[in-house]
């Protein structure tokens, strides 16, 4: 990726290049900032048909040259995706095409039940000491709302429960249409059997401002070493245990800077949740060995909804 002041060369005079050449000149002089400029706001990209999630942009435009700040939103975005192709290999380009016209197919054809649900709604969604806090959006507000029971493990309430009980009836809703329509999704990961990928029937574009708005300003509190002031990409997805189901899940390590778990369910017991640390560069998916250093081990039990 190339980066303002590094390996920059001079356009060709005028006299060396015809007009395409020139223009052509002229891109290439454009180069990303090393830095963002954390003055400007981006556009939002959710209406789009990109190649990338659309927070990506959003935050890559902050390191857009100056002169590319106030040009056409549609001329922003064909730039940053050429810069992102160029670093994505052609089988990842193949995957993530193919995954967007299967979300597209679903999309096109499951009638969702609770609309509510597609777009945030902070008084609907979440209780009133978590939103008075992230209102306040101060250090101490956020901390004043959360409990650390072992270091990097944080609880709160944060959902209300008539936000959980849409989200398990529209889950149940999709899972029913999946069963009728003999439709084949492609479960959460590679460990769970039964449990569903909520960007893929219509909520990214809710959980992308959940995170955005929500969730960032708590991890730009407690994780910022792990840069989370700048989450800009999630995966969201529910997993579902019990009779017939899966009845368990192994010991793992998430994919990601910053995990939100969070508890849904009607009744049923069990549903505990342990942390075996942070783990070496040599035992990521391994179990545990005796030379890792495990800086906790931490077990909730019996986790209310909303609760992280």
């Amino acid at each position: 990726m190339s980066l303002q002041g590094s390996d920059r060369r001079d356009a060709p005079s005028s006299g060396s290049a015809g007009g395409n050449g020139a223009v052509a000149a002229a891109a290439a002089s454009l180069r990303l900032r090393l830095n963002p400029n954390k003055e400007h706001k981006p556009d939002g990209y959710e209406d789009m048909q990109l190649d990338f999630s659309p927070n990506i942009f959003s935050s890559l435009e902050r390191y857009l040259p100056p002169s590319m700040l106030n040009v056409p939103r549609d001329e922003k975005a064909n730039f940053m995706r050429e810069i992102l192709l160029k670093y994505l290999p052609l089988g990842e380009r193949n995957r993530a095409q193919k995954h967007r016209e299967y979300r597209e197919r679903i999309i096109a054809n499951y009638q969702p039940l609770h609309r509510e649900l597609y777009s945030v709604d902070p008084a609907t969604f979440f209780v009133p000491t978590f939103l008075r806090a992230i209102n306040d959006n101060t250090e101490q507000s956020i901390r004043s709302i959360v409990s650390e029971p072992s270091p990097g493990i944080f609880i709160f309430d944060i959902f209300q429960t008539h936000f959980c009980e849409l989200l398990l009836s529209e889950i149940e809703n999709f899972e029913k249409w999946v069963n009728e329509t003999k439709f084949r999704i492609m479960r959460p990961n590679t460990m769970n059997k039964f449990g569903a990928v909520l960007d893929d029937f219509g909520l990214e574009t809710m959980l992308d401002k959940l995170m955005e708005g929500f969730i960032r300003p708590l991890s730009r509190v407690f994780f910022a070493e792990v840069g989370g002031s700048t989450l800009d990409s999630h995966h969201g997805f529910v997993v579902e245990y019990g009779k017939d189901r899966d009845v368990d899940l192994g010991f793992h390590v998430d994919d990601s800077e910053v995990t939100l778990n969070v508890c849904l369910g009607k009744q049923f017991s069990g549903g505990e949740l342990f942390f075996r640390g942070i783990r070496c560069e040599k035992h990521v998916n391994t179990g545990t060995h005796s030379e890792v250093v495990v800086h906790f081990f931490y077990g909730v039990r019996y986790l209310k909804a909303g609760d992280l």
